[in-house]
C-alpha cells in the first residue's frame, strides 16, 4: 500500500491546519511511523503565505511538546489529486475546497474531502474553531480537539510500524 497523502486545511494556515500538521507528525512520530505517512498543510486564503505558524499556536504546541514546522501556503489545484485526503477545520473551509474540487470535474484521483472533526472520539463538535483573534484558551482547545481527531485519523489509516 502507497503510503497516505494527508493536506491539513484551515483559512489562513497560520493556526489550526499548521498545528493539525505538527500534531499529527508529533503522532505519528510516537508510534514510529513518521516515514509512513506524507503531511502538509494550506490555507485556502493567501494571506500569510510564507510565514511560519502564529506565535501563540507555536507556543501552546512547544508546551505540549509538539513542533509546527511548516510555513503557510495557500491550497491550489493540484492539492486535489496531489494529496489522499484533505481535512478541513471548519464548514466555510470545506465549502471553499469542495468548490475548488467542482472545477476539477469528477475525476477518481481527486482526494478525499472530510471535516477534521470527523475523527473526533471523545469531542462531539462540528468544527475546530478559529482561536486567531481570541485568547491563549483558544489555542489551547484548538490543540485538545486536533489532538483528538487526529488520533482518531491516525486508528483510521490502520498504519503498521
Amino acid at each position: 500500500m502507497a503510503e497516505p497523502r494527508i493536506l491539513f486545511v484551515c483559512l489562513g494556515n497560520i493556526c489550526r491546519s499548521p498545528a493539525a500538521e505538527g500534531v499529527f507528525l508529533h503522532q505519528l512520530a510516537q508510534a514510529g511511523l513518521e516515514e509512513r505517512c506524507v503531511v502538509d498543510s494550506a490555507g485556502t486564503g493567501g494571506w500569510h503565505v510564507g510565514k511560519p505558524a502564529d506565535r501563540r499556536m507555536r507556543a501552546a504546541a512547544e508546551r505540549r511538546g509538539i513542533h509546527l514546522p511548516s510555513r503557510a501556503r495557500q491550497l491550489d489545484l493540484a492539492d486535489l489529486s496531489g494529496f489522499d485526503r484533505i481535512l478541513t477545520m471548519d464548514d466555510d473551509n470545506l465549502r471553499a475546497v469542495r468548490s475548488l474540487a467542482r472545477e476539477l470535474g469528477n475525476r477518481s484521483d481527486l482526494a478525499r474531502i472530510e471535516p477534521m472533526t470527523s475523527h473526533c472520539r471523545r469531542f462531539t463538535v462540528s468544527e475546530v474553531p478559529d482561536p486567531y483573534y481570541g485568547g491563549d484558551q483558544g489555542f489551547e482547545h484548538v490543540l485538545d480537539l486536533l489532538e483528538d481527531a487526529c488520533a482518531g485519523l491516525l486508528e483510521s489509516l490502520r498504519l503498521r510500524a
